[in-house]
């Protein structure tokens, strides 16, 4: 009777870990379009800081953490011209309440910031199939759009680190849309679908990085994208891996001119 049951446990067993690896094996197909596109604003709200509503409550590393995004809007959106957006990606492991330092410089500058949370520890690109983000990403932009008037010709998409790899990524086919990736510190991500027109590019990356090496971006990321025909903006400096407010404050200012 005991080896009756010990069989029954390894057949049962063996069921499950097929069935695991099954589902494994299935994937659904990855979304990788933007198609939220700027509009006459429909919804009054005030310059400053909002939180997008949009998230929730996420199970992150065994944690569970609030995962959401903010809107910063300069106070000189009270003007009815269209002002330039910059949509920021964190890093991996990161969140964009990082990134607050840089609302002072996008205020100065007439930016308009949407600084997003991946749904996860990182964006789902880089250690899964696109969709879930991309979807986020959208909602976000649709969000801003009832809100914001926002200049279709000045519509960046940036990051840092896998944020940067990111953006590169994902803008690059979502061309249509973007008109300039920004990506500091960036790894190799490779587009998910062909590109869609050429936005104009900022890449900047610190001598000091002991995440991704500075001869990523000096020797093979920057080479391809120009042999690729974009336009590419370059900048080195003496950093770590990370976005320096002076740094910040030129990623804003190339977005804006």
């Amino acid at each position: 009777m005991f080896l009756l049951a010990k069989q029954l446990i390894k057949v049962c067993l063996a069921i499950a870990f097929i069935t695991l690896i099954n589902a494994c094996g299935t994937s659904e197909p990855e979304i990788t379009r933007v198609n939220a596109r700027p509009a006459e604003p429909t919804i009054t709200i005030k310059s400053g800081e909002h939180p997008l509503g949009l998230g929730g409550l996420r199970l992150v590393n065994r944690k569970v953490i609030w995962r959401d995004g903010t809107l910063y809007i300069p106070n000189t959106s009270v003007s009815s011209k269209p002002m330039p957006l910059l949509v920021w990606l964190h890093g991996g492991g990161g969140r964009a309440d990082s990134f607050e330092y840089m609302f002072p410089l996008a205020e100065k500058l007439g930016v308009v910031l949407l600084m997003l949370d991946a749904r996860h520890n990182t964006w789902d690109g880089i250690d899964s199939p696109f969709g879930p983000d991309v979807m986020f990403i959208n909602a976000a932009l649709r969000h801003t759009f009832e809100r914001v008037a926002i200049d279709p010709q000045r519509v960046g998409l940036g990051g840092l680190s896998d944020g940067a790899s990111y953006a590169l990524a994902l803008g690059r086919v979502n061309g249509d849309i973007f008109t300039h990736l920004i990506a500091v510190a960036p790894g190799h991500l490779a587009p998910p679908a062909p590109p869609i027109k050429q936005p104009k590019i900022f890449v900047a990356h610190g001598t000091r990085d002991n995440v991704y090496n500075v001869m990523g971006s000096r020797n093979f990321i920057v080479p391809r994208l120009k042999h690729a025909g974009y336009d590419v903006t370059y900048l080195e400096f003496d950093g770590p891996h990370w976005v320096p407010a002076t740094i910040a404050y030129k990623l804003l200012a190339w977005l804006r001119q």
